[in-house]
C-alpha cells in the first residue's frame, strides 16, 4: 500500500557513511587516503558515501515538485511505494497537500540544490567528508613520501591537500566543499 509523501520518507533508504560501501578501486583509494590523513593527525568527518538510488529518487522528485513539477508526472520507482499526488477525503487531487509533503521532505533532507537522480554517490564512487587540521600537516603521498602542507585553508579546500588526494585517486569537486570522488564530479 502506498504512503503519501512527507517527512516520514526521509528515514527510509539511508545514505551510508562507511567507506566500506564504496565500490572497487575507489574504495581502496579512499581507505588509503583516509589512513594517510589519520596518520598525519587530520580530523575527518564523513557525512556520506553510497547513496541508494531510492533515496536519490526521493530527494530528486521531492525537490522538483516544490519547484512546480506536477506530482502525477513523477515516474514510479520499483521498491518505492510513495504517493506523490495526494488526494483529499473525497478522492480528488489535492495539489496543496502534495506540495506540502514534498516541502517537508526537502526541508528534512536539508536540500539546497537540485539533487541528482544519478550521481557518483549512487554509483558508490563519491565521499562527502570534512577534513581539518591545525599547524602543519605532514602527510604521506601515495608513494609514501612525506608532503608537508603549510598553506591555508587548513581543511579540504586546501589545494595542496587536494593534490595529495588526487595522487591517491580521490579527487576534489571544487564547487562542493565536502565532495570528493573518483573523477572530481
Amino acid at each position: 500500500m502506498s504512503k503519501p509523501s512527507g517527512k516520514d520518507w526521509v528515514s527510509k533508504f539511508p545514505t551510508s557513511k562507511s567507506p566500506g560501501d564504496l565500490k572497487g578501486g575507489f574504495a581502496s583509494a579512499v581507505k588509503k587516503f583516509l589512513k594517510a590523513l589519520d596518520d598525519a593527525g587530520a580530523k575527518v568527518s564523513i557525512s556520506a558515501t553510497f547513496r541508494p538510488p531510492e533515496r536519490a529518487y526521493l530527494m530528486h522528485y521531492s525537490y522538483l515538485i516544490t519547484k512546480g513539477t506536477k506530482p502525477e508526472d513523477v515516474p514510479p520507482m520499483t521498491g518505492v511505494d510513495i504517493e506523490w499526488a495526494h488526494k483529499d477525503k473525497q478522492g480528488k487531487a489535492d495539489p496543496a497537500a502534495s506540495k506540502k509533503g514534498a516541502e517537508e521532505m526537502v526541508s528534512a533532507y536539508d536540500i539546497a540544490y537540485e539533487p541528482a537522480l544519478k550521481s557518483r554517490h549512487t554509483e558508490g564512487l563519491a565521499i562527502d567528508m570534512d577534513i581539518k587540521w591545525s599547524g602543519e600537516l605532514k602527510i604521506k603521498d601515495v608513494k609514501g613520501k612525506d608532503v608537508v602542507i603549510k598553506s591555508s585553508p587548513k581543511d579540504g579546500g586546501n589545494k595542496d591537500l587536494q593534490a595529495v588526494g588526487a595522487d591517491y585517486g580521490v579527487i576534489k569537486l571544487k564547487s562542493d566543499p565536502p565532495h570528493w570522488s573518483s573523477d572530481g564530479h
